[in-house]
């Protein structure tokens, strides 16, 4: 399946929904192949387990291909498929009756980019942080610095107001310079 002669993200999306909608299901995959890392990404830092992540990223795409139907172009379809990725993450986090406890070996393996020992250290404490923040905080961080989405995006994908959202990340962000200056020795 090609994706349409376009650099523009969002134009490649629509076109290949288009080409879904009109019989061509191929174009699913190539939907996925777009959106599978950054989704995956996403859920294992709002639910902090990556087999959890991997199963909801799953029922993500099934969840995607079924509904597609209720897709509007006026949306951007990564923006819409992220509202249903926090909200199966939502779903997934209740049925466990809380967000499972992070492994910070796991976790961070994805974000160490040298062999340097401080480095990995700093972000497996960061991680072990981030396990201790509220769901709602951890979520509204996630998207805000994790996903580089605006406020705006986010109280679209979240359902919340961007007032409360800006106050999440605000006090998110206090929570871990608690934690993390706690932690560090003087």
């Amino acid at each position: 399946m090609h994706p349409p002669h376009t650099d523009h993200p969002a134009a490649i999306d629509a076109a290949l929904v288009r080409q879904v909608l009109s019989g061509r299901a191929e174009a699913f995959a190539a939907l996925v192949d777009r959106h599978h890392a950054r989704c995956l990404r996403l859920a294992t830092h709002l639910l902090a387990d990556s087999d959890d992540a991997e199963d909801v990223v799953q029922e993500v795409f099934v969840r995607a291909y079924r509904h597609l139907g209720n897709y509007r172009e006026r949306d951007k379809f990564g923006a819409w498929l992220t509202r249903i990725l926090v909200n199966q993450c939502r779903t997934r986090a209740s049925r466990n009756a809380r967000y499972v406890a992070l492994d910070p070996a796991v976790h961070t393996a994805e974000l160490v980019v040298s062999a340097d020992d401080d480095a990995f250290a700093r972000r497996a404490e960061l991680a072990r942080a981030m396990q201790q923040l509220v769901p709602e905080q951890r979520e509204a961080l996630v998207l805000r610095f994790s996903d580089e989405l605006s406020y705006d995006e986010m109280a679209t994908i979240t359902g919340v107001g961007v007032s409360a959202l800006k106050m999440r990340v605000q006090r998110a962000c206090a929570r871990l310079r608690t934690l993390l200056t706690e932690r560090t020795p003087t």
